[in-house]
């Protein structure tokens, strides 16, 4: 058996912040993580590195921030939650700063945002090598080894130890032997269940079979398993965040040449998306982090089809560093095209009668003004759509692909695992993607894999250093 003051379950950022700052302030810490390799991969090095809260500025005011979570959630986040959150984000990327952490400022269509530096090239596919989330990740763990903390790899832990209902410590296998580790708290920062099938087929659509793993492929939900085991509450569930993808993402998985650049959202936001019967299915305009969750609640979110023309395929898909022009062409991803529609439906496997129909009453609605009148109604904000009307035109297979997934574990503004009762269970914390409070709302927002790690991982360690400073006072 080990002893130690904190163990934190992960060593994606959320489990690093929350170590670093549990050994900073003096407590005995150790890291378990579940992969071997030097430079485990997870999402947190996959990031492509912009922090942001709802996609803007974390550096932002306490009650500027707060507001802007309000109004993304339509007031379904945790509020005294989400204050903790707002009033710590600043600090937060400050004290990272002072870690080592290097950023820059980048343009993103709702304003500035933070980005991890050394920037990511952004260019097909993975790029994550020195890049910023890889750099910040190797010093911090850095610094936790020179702070005393003990990094143990290959720890798969699986059992939350429980005494007068408290938690006091952890089971886990360590090289593929039993070890228990003792401790007066644990924090559980392992990244959600993104890619648990199983999980996601319980929380979020009984087809997760047929979604694409848009995520490093290591986020299986252990801690959300042990937590609830402890008596934890979950909820939240049913969104994720995640993004329409060109399906030969899904049928061509080695490849990994269409994740997660090229960005093809605006192409979903401009042109129009129909089922097999050539029929739309959703509403394009909402964002694609709502259309990827719309076609994962489809009967077959395998079946819908990105159908646009010549002007959007030269225009809109043509702009920013990951511009689905040309990178689709590039990836030699599928791109049917046709001088006429009944020829593009040939193509693509879509009744010509349904596609021809669809797009002559999605022109004339643009044309008029009606968009709102279609079924599905269409938005025309943040992107304007495009009528389908100069040749020659063009037919994408779509897939929906998750990354992270929103809800989890119930916590408190200390970031302390809480009962259905709303009673704390002392000792056990959740951090980073795994906790539920945070979303919501019917534009499913999300409010940042980066910022739930930056800012609870702080504010769970020092919720800890409190109890621990309690616990010994009470001992003495």
């Amino acid at each position: 058996m080990q002893k130690f003051d904190v163990i934190a379950v992960g060593g994606g950022f959320a489990g690093l912040i929350a170590a670093n700052r549990c050994a900073q302030l003096g407590l005995r810490t150790a890291i378990l993580e579940k992969e071997t390799a030097g430079r485990a991969l997870n999402n947190s090095r996959y990031t492509t590195g912009i922090a942001h809260i709802l996609f803007q500025d974390m550096r932002l005011p306490g009650e500027h921030l707060l507001a802007i979570i309000n109004k993304g959630t339509e007031g379904e986040a945790d509020q005294a939650l989400a204050k903790a959150f707002a009033d710590n984000s600043r600090r937060a990327i400050d004290w990272l700063v002072s870690e080592g952490c290097r950023t820059i400022m980048v343009n993103a269509p709702t304003g500035k945002s933070i980005m991890l530096a050394p920037p990511r090239r952004f260019r097909q596919g993975l790029d994550w090598e020195w890049r910023g989330a890889d750099f910040l990740l190797r010093k911090l763990e850095a610094n936790f080894l020179n702070r005393g903390g003990q990094f143990i790899r290959g720890a798969d832990a699986r059992t939350l130890t429980l005494v007068d209902r408290a938690c006091v410590g952890i089971d886990a296998g360590v090289g593929g032997k039993p070890e228990h580790f003792a401790a007066k708290a644990v924090v559980i920062a392992d990244g959600g269940f993104s890619s648990n099938i199983d999980m996601i087929r319980r929380y979020i659509t009984p087809r997760a079979d047929r979604l694409l793993i848009r995520a490093a492929g290591t986020a299986m939900g252990d801690g959300l398993r042990m937590a609830e085991a402890a008596g934890a509450q979950l909820r939240g569930f049913g969104a994720f965040y995640g993004h329409p993808v060109h399906r030969d993402a899904f049928t061509r998985p080695g490849e990994r040449l269409l994740w997660p650049f090229p960005m093809i959202d605006p192409l979903t936001q401009a042109g129009l998306v129909v089922g097999p019967d050539g029929r739309r299915v959703a509403d394009e305009g909402r964002g694609g982090i709502v259309l990827a969750n719309l076609l994962a609640q489809l009967d077959d979110p395998l079946s819908t089809t990105l159908v646009f023309d010549d002007v959007l395929w030269n225009t809109v898909a043509r702009k920013g560093p990951t511009a689905g022009n040309p990178m689709v062409v590039s990836a030699g991803a599928t791109l049917h095209k046709a001088d006429d529609l009944k020829s593009l439906a040939a193509l693509a496997g879509i009744p010509a009668d349904g596609l021809a129909a669809t797009v002559a009453e999605f022109n004339a609605a643009i044309a008029n003004g009606t968009t709102g009148s279609l079924h599905p109604p269409r938005s025309m904000s943040p992107l304007a759509a495009l009528p389908v009307a100069h040749p020659p035109y063009y037919a994408m297979p779509l897939c929906s692909g998750i990354t992270a997934t929103m809800g989890g574990i119930a916590i408190d503004t200390d970031c302390r695992a809480l009962r259905a009762d709303g009673s704390a269970i002392a000792g056990l914390y959740a951090a980073g993607s795994t906790v539920a409070g945070l979303e919501g709302g019917t534009q499913m927002a999300y409010m940042g894999g980066l910022s739930k790690a930056f800012i609870l991982g702080l504010l769970a360690a020092e919720g800890i250093a409190r109890q621990v400073g309690a616990m010994a006072k009470a001992s003495t």
